[in-house]
């Protein structure tokens, strides 16, 4: 039996993909990760799957998830690092990161470290939700990861997700060599509560009246995750890529084609959290 451990499972495109999951793989072990307990249970219960609730703005619950889900899971076949979101700020957390930064990556980039082992030794897949945004609107400063002197919601929303490329690409190159396959992918401009609490002008896009004409359902993002959740590394998807869609590698920021960016954001970010791999 496969174990998937999916997060931002309680909304969008990751309670899109579990129903789907549910509904659709008796032979799949499904955990579940959110941060609303009232969410999270609900989508809990509509497709009989376990559950944790972490809030990545505090990486003190993601270390004790980590652990939970060490302990509770003989083996990880998929991590699918899901959970995100675009934020007003700049917005400091209690651990003293930039908020955006921390939820889209600090925070999935530590709990994937965390599992490490158990991933490893599951020849697992780590699933990335990027996004477009990526090229449209980041550009990484390696002095200024968390746009503390610039920020706006959109550039540290695109910074955050081509960090998401870049460590899908380290892990790779890391550990590829050992059995880990690894993938980013954007879901689509998917008709969510993105950005519902920014001064973003991606709000009006999400949230007025050209939502019916230029975003898809929470149901086709979520089928575009699964298609890297259930698909084969090597056959369906290659890893350390980012695919625009699904069957199709895409073309997204120029930093992302940097090794040497690469290697430096991955060691930043593990200096970051005092960690080391």
């Amino acid at each position: 039996m496969r174990t998937i451990v999916l997060t931002g499972a309680s909304d969008g495109i990751g309670a899109a993909a579990a129903r789907r999951i549910a509904a659709e793989d008796s032979d799949t072990r499904l955990v579940l990760v959110g941060r609303s307990p009232e969410k999270t249970r609900a989508v809990a219960a509509d497709t009989g799957a376990e559950y944790h609730l972490a809030d990545f703005t505090r990486l003190d619950e993601v270390r004790a998830l980590a652990a939970a889900l060490d302990a509770s899971c003989e083996r990880i076949d998929v991590l699918a690092n899901n959970a995100g979101g675009i934020f007003s700020g700049p917005t400091p957390t209690q651990d003293g990161f930039e908020k955006t930064f921390q939820v889209n990556h600090l925070a999935p980039y530590l709990l994937t470290h965390l599992l490490i082992d158990k991933l490893v030794d599951s020849h697992a897949a780590v699933v990335n939700t990027s996004s477009i945004a990526a090229r449209l609107f980041g550009h990484i400063d390696l002095a200024d990861l968390e746009n503390w002197k610039d920020f706006t919601p959109n550039k540290a929303y695109g910074d955050a997700k081509l960090a998401n490329i870049l460590f899908t690409e380290g892990l790779h190159d890391h550990f590829h060599d050992r059995g880990l396959s690894s993938v980013a992918f954007h879901p689509g401009n998917v008709a969510t509560s993105f950005a519902s609490d920014t001064t973003s002008p991606l709000r009006r896009i999400y949230h007025g009246a050209l939502k019916r004409l230029v975003l898809i359902t929470p149901e086709q993002g979520g089928a575009r995750l699964l298609h890297f959740i259930e698909g084969k590394p090597g056959q369906d998807w290659r890893s350390g890529q980012y695919y625009g869609k699904p069957g199709r590698v895409g073309h997204t920021n120029r930093q992302a084609y940097d090794p040497a960016l690469v290697r430096a954001h991955w060691e930043r970010s593990a200096e970051m959290l005092d960690i080391q791999w």
